[in-house]
């Protein structure tokens, strides 16, 4: 039962990791600074998935891996407040007033200036009233539930 969780857990991964490049990449929508940490974990799971078809390594791969999905639900429960403006976000991809992490109008219709800042506060897609940051995060803590029973598990 433990491979079978694992290789759900695993694919799980891949569909979001691969669902946010798709959005990327086929949709045009650059990620933002948090988008981008919340796809770190993702990655470091599916290889700790890898790793957990191992026996030996089983237990501690798994445990590792809900953790690691856990915490990256956590930046996109995070990130999705900011979107609500629920709370602050960083300086560097969030408007402040009338500058966008310390750029000025000025700066930003510049053609000498910095190019590609994607903007953390705005949710460049929302689908029934999630933002791709929200669905991340519920997705994410599911993911993490599925990686802790396969650590539980016995095969």
């Amino acid at each position: 039962m433990s491979r079978f969780l694992i290789a759900v857990a695993i694919l799980g991964s891949i569909a979001l990791l691969g669902g946010a490049l798709a959005f990327q990449y086929l949709g045009g929508l650059a990620p933002c600074q948090m988008c981008i940490w919340q796809r770190w974990p993702h990655a470091i799971a599916i290889v700790l998935g890898l790793i957990a078809f191992v026996p030996a390594a089983r237990k501690p791969a798994t445990r590792l891996a809900g953790l690691v999905v856990l915490i990256g639900a956590g930046i996109a429960v995070f990130h999705a407040g900011v979107e609500w403006n629920w709370w602050e976000g960083l300086t560097a991809c969030t408007t402040t007033g009338d500058t966008l992490g310390g750029l000025t109008a000025e700066d930003l219709l510049s053609t000498d200036g910095p190019l590609g800042v994607v903007r953390c506060d705005e949710a460049a897609w929302v689908f029934l009233g999630l933002s791709m940051a929200g669905w991340n995060a519920i997705f994410s803590l599911l993911l993490s539930g599925v990686w802790i029973a396969a650590s539980n598990s016995d095969d």
